[in-house]
């Protein structure tokens, strides 16, 4: 060869993908491809190979083995002249160097690639049969699966059919084998095949038509006698048989070994009989058989031996498998199975692992199999042994969504093709990703990623396993489907005729109208019904375990016809998390949630998961809320405008926070002590008080840009008081408040005084205009000469007044003083105004104390309503809100200036405070803390459950019950409820009458 021809056809080579171009060049140099070596239609069909220097290669080698010249240029010619020879042949040749080898040592079987005929495109097992026949021993069997093997990789590799296709061919030829071993085997013993009855169950990928290139064929032998033997006989003459097969299929012989058949899947494992007879089957399977071994036979299927033998197991069988989804913990058991797989992996192979690794096959496959026997139960439509076809059937029946189950499937085509190029090339049973770059190179290749294979590959395998990971996690851990394994039999399916009874059983009132809302939300055949029909017979049990199971499912209805339309609402609540069994605390625990959620069913998206930005129950922190706030009035193009954006961020914050609070409060039927009451106090309250802060700020802001732009004429800022100052409103709770401005320097006081009082009176008017928000009520009665005052005064008229005037009461009042919106650092400098008020030097006077005494004993006489059961009433009743808060609070007036942790304006960390500076025992602290957390917690429970604030338990039966349930009390427990909240405050009021009426602060 010349060297201006040698430099051409090296670059050449390079630019078809070789990778040793100096190899190339010899080969084609060589005599075998001396007639053909500058045609050009051949070095481009190399090029188009996996492995080009592979199929090179192994193409000389065929053609070296040819029989003769005649066999050799016959093989040329056709090569050259026939395109889809060509490719079927370049193409095995370049991905499978297993193949090449047996080509090499059968070269005449590349004829069975030169054409197919139509059916060949799709053989079946009797097409396969036909190729395997003749086949009398295991070497000649060999011989006939790789031929017929060959023809499955070349439709593989030339993309004549997908991986799905081809996995299905593969189960196929696994059939027709291990039929046409079983013949062998039946041939060698008559005598045994006249004895017995033997049936071949397929188990595995093999039995769900999926089957890799190299597997373990996994299977059950099931044998009956024949008349003429006995059972004993029979089962000894069938284990020969089957032993025989198994042989034939795993001996390694000069052409190697077909694959090895494992039965290790039948009762007792390997422990166990190989054959049984189908009796024995069901007696195992009925008293011992785990909850993997149903798992498994999910994708049993008879392929060999008796027919109708095999029918029989499997209708025997099938029954159990999806009855399974009923055992006690069987969600968690699969869960178990599946983790166990995980932590068995070796360390230095689990990135590697492409079946059982985390994002691999079997998460898939475990994930679908999961979803088929809870919902397999009712549903025959989920009832297939291929794993892609029971996806596509999860999808259509809306079990998985359809866009979940197409990247799902995507991701799991991607993956088994992956899986059956690395298996091709040696025809090796391996699951690893090899880690040499030329073998990423040919891998990435085979799979159509030809710019830069091995980065492509690297980077497409691990977004598919990222998928198939986030989306295992998903619908594998989806508490739904736990809910849904423990329904009974028939409460799986919503049926008319039982549908009544089941109503009846779990406490719905009125079962009449529940039957017209199941109707109305699960009839049809469109898509929404069908998942409706999947989550109805769960909330119907989750509605009941409430105190008004009626009121839930009509509320669920209300909600489903309001975004009926919407796409992500059933998806939400069949996909994500808890968001099911949320919503139904949520629809089922009172009035308020509920009709915040009718006024914004949207806000519905708040009970899944959430995504860490605004989504979810957790409850948010100031800033960000006062950010959103601000933003959203900024927005706006007047202040009324901008005061109902805010209230609208309020009524969704709220309603975030009753619903953790339902959500949270739930779980603790018998025992209320189980749950952290304190804590869910806490949080009610935070997430309460800040939200009415940022909605002021947010109100502040409107109506000063509106009317001043941003330059007010005076300095303006809002004082929290009360509850809100003390960071404990409750769902109906007022704002109390007070207002302090400052004129802006060189402005005339009574200019900014009337700027002042007009900020005022805008904030409370747009505050409380009628809307689908609930109002926010601004009250200023706490203010120097309360009602008869002025609603706003300067920090220099507050300090006048203070100084001049100020009652005992009002000290007490300023306790819970906080600057809440509006000027920091004025907020700031009147708390620094009345710090020495509330935090006298040197404490109380004795007639001040006397005093404070005198109040409280006059309020209890005279703000309890009438008829009200004292011991009942939370804010004014013996041991109720009243006595702990001023308890409290006499210790601060008296301790605060020398306790610096007196100095909060909230209830329990003061309490705390006191005990810590020993000013009361550890168990008096405790007595009182219990009782104001469980006053707080039953006034937030009556407005949770009526819609509206009150201080004393409602007197109607349900929603008595619906407090209770709250409270944590189950069903006919609310008279429990009423013993322990009565016991609870007579131990505080004896705590209270040691510690403030006698000498105790």
């Amino acid at each position: 060869m010349t060297p201006g021809r040698r430099s051409s056809t090296f670059t050449r080579l390079l630019r078809h993908g070789f990778t040793d171009p100096s190899a190339a060049e010899r080969l084609l140099d060589g005599p075998e491809l001396a007639p053909v070596r500058d045609d050009p239609v051949l070095l481009e069909a190399l090029g188009a190979t996996a492995d080009p220097d592979l199929a090179l290669h192994g193409l000389v080698r065929l053609l070296e083995a040819q029989d003769g010249p005649t066999a050799h240029r016959e093989l040329l010619d056709t090569l050259i002249a026939a395109k889809p020879l060509r490719d079927r042949l370049l193409g095995v040749l370049g991905a499978s160097a297993a193949l090449a080898d047996h080509l090499a040592r059968h070269p005449s079987d590349w004829q069975v690639l030169v054409t197919y005929e139509p059916r060949d495109l799709h053989p079946g097992i009797e097409e396969f049969e036909r190729g395997l026949a003749g086949a009398a021993d295991p070497v000649s069997l060999r011989v006939a699966y790789r031929r017929c093997l060959l023809s499955i990789a070349a439709r593989d590799v030339c993309g004549t059919t997908d991986v799905a296709e081809t996995a299905a061919e593969l189960a196929d030829l696994a059939t027709a084998t291990l039929r046409a071993a079983l013949a062998i085997a039946q041939a060698n013993a008559p005598e045994d095949t006249a004895a017995c009855r033997l049936a071949v169950i397929a188990m595995g990928k093999c039995g769900g038509h999926e089957l890799n290139y190299v597997s373990d064929v996994d299977v059950i032998f099931v044998a009956e006698a024949t008349e003429a033997t006995t059972e004993a006989k029979a089962l000894t003459a069938a284990s020969r048989l089957a032993s025989h097969l198994m042989r034939i299929c795993s001996e390694t012989t000069v052409e190697g070994s077909i694959w090895p058949v494992d039965a290790n899947l039948r009762p007792e494992g390997r422990n166990g009989p190989l054959v049984r007879t189908l009796s024995s089957h069901l007696v195992y399977y009925q008293r011992w058989a785990k909850t993997w071994e149903f798992q498994a036979l999910l994708k049993a299927r008879p392929v060999a031996g008796d027919a109708d033998l095999g029918r029989a197991y499997i209708d025997a069988l099938e029954p159990m498998v999806w009855k399974v989804a009923e055992r006690e913990n069987f969600v968690a058991d699969v869960q178990k199975m599946r983790r166990r797989v995980v932590e068995n992996i070796p360390a230095s192979e689990i990135e590697r692992e492409l079946k059982l690794g985390p994002g691999g096959l079997r998460d898939v496959e475990f994930a679908v199999q999961l979803l088929q026997l809870v919902h397999g139960r009712t549903d025959p439509a989920l009832r297939s042994g291929t794993t892609l076809n029971a996806l596509q059937a999860l999808a259509a029946g809306g079990y998985v969504g359809r866009e979940d189950a197409a990247r799902l499937d995507e991701a799991y085509r991607f993956l088994r093709s992956m899986e059956h190029r690395i298996q091709l090339h040696r025809l090796r049973r391996t699951h690893l990703v090899p880690v040499a770059e030329e073998d990423q190179r040919r891998l990435g290749r085979s799979l159509g990623l030809r710019t830069d294979p091995v980065a492509e590959l690297v980077r497409e395998w691990k977004r598919h396993t990222g998928v198939v990971r986030r989306l295992h996690e998903k619908l594998f851990y989806r508490p739904l489907l736990d809910a849904v394994a423990q329904l009974a039999p028939g409460e799986a399916r919503l049926r008319p005729e039982a549908a009544r009874e089941r109503l009846v059983a779990l406490g719905y009132a009125d079962p009449a109208a529940a039957l017209r809302h199941l109707e109305a939300l699960a009839s049809g055949v469109t898509r929404k019904a069908a998942i409706q029909r999947t989550l109805l017979p769960v909330l119907l049990g989750w509605f009941a375990d409430s105190a008004d199971p009626d009121a839930g499912l009509l509320n669920f209805r209300k909600v489903s016809d309001a975004l009926g339309k919407t796409p992500w609402y059933l998806r939400l609540l069949r996909d994500e998390g808890a968001a099911a069994e949320n919503l139904a605390r949520v629809l089922s625990a009172g009035r308020l949630a509920p009709d915040l959620l009718m006024r914004a069913p949207e806000a519905v998206a708040l009970l899944g998961d959430g995504d860490g930005t605004g989504g979810g129950l957790a409850a948010r922190e100031r800033g960000p809320l006062e950010q959103e706030i601000l933003a959203a009035v900024g927005r706006a193009e007047n202040a009324e405008q901008g005061v109902t954006a805010a209230r609208g961020v309020r009524r969704r914050e709220l309603f975030r926070t009753a619903a953790a609070d339902i959500v949270g409060s739930y779980g603790t039927e018998t025992s209320p002590a189980e749950a952290d009451q304190g804590a869910l106090v806490d949080r009610v309250g935070a997430a309460v008080s800040d939200l009415t802060a940022a909605t002021l700020a947010g109100a502040l802001r409107a109506v000063v840009r509106d009317g001043w732009g941003d330059m007010l004429p005076t300095r303006f800022a809002v004082i929290g008081m009360g509850r809100f100052g003390g960071h404990e409103l409750g769902y109906g709770s007022d704002a109390d408040v007070l207002f302090v401005h400052e004129p802006q320097e060189g402005v005339d006081e009574h200019e900014a005084a009337a700027a002042a009082n007009k900020v005022v009176a805008e904030m409370r008017r747009l505050l409380q205009l009628p809307s689908a928000d609930p109002p926010l009520l601004i009250d200023a009665d706490l203010r120097p000469e309360g009602k008869s005052g002025p609603l706003v005064r300067t920090l220099k008229s507050y300090e006048a007044y203070y100084r001049r005037w100020s009652l005992v009461w009002e000290s007490q009042a300023l306790l819970r003083a906080e600057q809440v919106a509006g000027d920091e650092d004025l907020g700031r400098r009147f708390t620094g105004l009345i710090d020495p008020l509330r935090y006298p030097a040197h404490g109380l006077a004795e007639d001040a104390v006397r005093e404070i005494r005198r109040l409280k004993a006059r309020m209890e006489s005279e703000r309890l309503p009438r008829g009200a059961d004292p011991k009942l009433h939370t804010k004014l009743g013996p041991g109720g809100l009243s006595d702990v808060e001023w308890t409290v609070q006499l210790f601060q007036l008296r301790h605060g200036w020398d306790t610096p942790g007196l100095r909060t304006s909230r209830t329990r960390e003061a309490l705390a405070a006191a005990r810590e500076a020993g000013l009361l025992s550890a168990e008096e602290a405790e007595i009182l803390d219990e009782a104001w957390v469980l006053a707080t917690r039953v006034r937030n429970a009556v407005m949770l459950v009526r819609g509206r604030a009150g201080d004393t338990f409602p007197t109607e039966p349900r929603e008595l019950a619906a407090v209770g349930r709250y409270l944590g009390y189950g069903a006919g427990h609310a008279g429990d409820m009423l013993d322990a909240y009565r016991r609870t405050t007579r131990r505080a009021r004896t705590v209270v009458e040691e510690l403030f009426y006698g000498d105790g602060t």
